[in-house]
């Protein structure tokens, strides 16, 4: 669907020829009528089986079906026709922003939210192509940089399984770091002003608790043409003991959707270690293509081809006898 939605054209001009689709259909239609009216003049069926043979409608219908796409498909071809379509990137940056906040203690993924979430982190570091670059963020009440864009992604693994807990949750300040570590990553060097291509990964068990709003640093990250893909951490139910006191640590599902919508990325829940996996996976086969404008020209002349073949099979058997 979204192929159609984005098609268009370098010379629509052309598309007039697609005129004469209905014209030649009005035209078919006419002469079947009077070819009709003129097998009239026998006065027996079994006469003008004689003459004219006992061929099946549908054939001749089918033959001229094919060539009426055939001859659709080449104009439309002709047209020069362009979509958006996925590329694979040939160079990015993947930031992952991991949150370390003390609910990251709860253990209702197991054996805790920190312990699934480092594990299934260091999977995703691991598929990542080995030409992107990657840089680890910690998301806390202090978020830091902890290991700069690089292509060592053996430095991210190692630095994901010493993480440990911090107090309070910045997603606003922490989107606002990670940005910065996009700033680290190697230039274009024929677009040196701008950011190295890439995408911001973020996952978090709770709300924004100091610092900016994580809308704020959403709308730093849509200004810069990021997209930022949260990951909802958690259940409903999870809780961690503060000085003897039982409390609740949802995930923010709301708040961590309009981040990602904020910056034309997707949203993701996961309330279980093997979802989380599964979401990785999802986010890498995202943050691995762009969409770029593609001329597709060849395809619609593949399908002319293939239609007009079709259309000579066809003719081919209104000629035949078939036993």
């Amino acid at each position: 669907m979204e192929f159609w939605r984005n098609l268009t054209f370098g010379d629509p001009w052309r598309l007039v020829l697609l005129l004469l689709v209905p014209a030649i259909v009005g035209l078919y239609v006419w002469a079947s009528h009077h070819r009709g009216r003129r097998g009239l003049r026998f006065t027996t069926t079994a006469l003008l089986q004689l003459v004219g043979g006992s061929r099946p409608q549908w054939r001749r219908h089918l033959a001229v079906a094919f060539s009426l796409l055939s001859l659709t498909a080449a104009v439309v071809g002709w047209a020069r026709p362009t979509t958006i379509t996925d590329v694979p990137r040939e160079r990015a940056t993947v930031v992952l922003v991991m949150d370390v906040s003390l609910s990251m203690e709860a253990v209702d993924v197991r054996p805790s939210r920190l312990q699934a979430a480092v594990a299934a982190a260091t999977q995703f570091v691991d598929s990542v192509p080995d030409r992107y670059n990657v840089s680890l963020v910690t998301l806390s009440g202090s978020p830091a940089i902890v290991v700069p864009p690089t292509l060592d992604h053996g430095a991210v693994v190692r630095a994901l399984s010493g993480l440990k807990p911090q107090e309070s949750t910045a997603i606003g300040d922490s989107i606002v770091a990670a940005l910065r570590a996009l700033e680290q990553a190697p230039r274009d060097p024929q677009r040196p002003d701008q950011l190295a291509p890439g995408a911001i990964v973020l996952l978090s068990d709770g709300e924004n608790t100091v610092g900016s709003t994580a809308q704020q640093g959403a709308r730093r990250a849509a200004d810069a043409k990021v997209p930022v893909y949260t990951i909802a951490y958690g259940t409903e139910n999870g809780y961690v003991d503060v000085d003897g006191k039982r409390e609740l640590v949802p995930p923010d599902t709301a708040t961590l959707r309009q981040v990602a919508e904020l910056t034309g990325a997707r949203a993701f829940t996961a309330d279980t270690a093997g979802q989380l996996d599964r979401v990785y996976k999802d986010i890498r086969s995202e943050v691995g293509v762009e969409k770029k404008s593609t001329d597709v020209s060849s395809t619609f002349a593949g399908y002319a081809i293939v239609a007009a073949m079709l259309a000579a099979l066809a003719a081919i058997s209104l000629g035949a006898r078939w036993p």
